[in-house]
């Protein structure tokens, strides 16, 4: 059965769930900084309503976009393509013969929940607080300490 042409118009319209996933990274890391939408907009030389588009993947982050936007937020470019939701990254990938599969090795995904525990307000002050420390050798050690407090091998407890 043949697909009408606005079915395949709404279908084409709508975001993609890996700009989605793209741009909520963006907003996340953005947000774990302390950083305005305004701020990283001027930053970038984009107005705050196109890093909002961005953030809700509105609008495709294209590679050179999304290159300077890693460097302004101080993450490697695959930080905005870590904890993508299983299957996400598995499906085919359209290339310009059709339908193709990658080469990449298969990953296994972060637990569930990681993200909704990295936006709770008491993780984002603890990590402000954290990168507010100058010294990096007091730095070090407070990591080392947090790490000494919690239970060896750990999981993320969404509680």
């Amino acid at each position: 059965m043949a697909e009408e042409p606005a079915e395949r118009q709404e279908r084409e319209s709508r975001p993609s769930p890996i700009d989605i996933h793209v741009g909520s990274r963006i907003r996340l890391r953005r947000t774990l900084l302390g950083m305005s939408q305004e701020r990283l907009g001027d930053a970038l030389g984009l107005t705050f309503q196109q890093v909002q588009k961005y953030e809700r993947g509105v609008n495709r982050v294209g590679a050179s976009r999304l290159f300077d936007i890693s460097r302004v937020l101080d993450v490697p470019i695959s930080y905005f393509f870590d904890d993508m939701p299983e299957g996400m990254s598995e499906g085919p990938v359209s290339g310009p013969r059709g339908r193709m599969y990658g080469f990449a090795e298969h990953q296994e995904p972060f637990s569930a929940g990681v993200d909704d525990q990295l936006t709770k307000r008491e993780t984002l002050e603890l990590v402000r607080a954290y990168y507010r420390i100058q010294d990096p050798a007091m730095r070090k050690h407070m990591f080392d300490l947090m790490k000494s407090l919690a239970p060896p091998e750990a999981a993320f407890d969404a509680g």
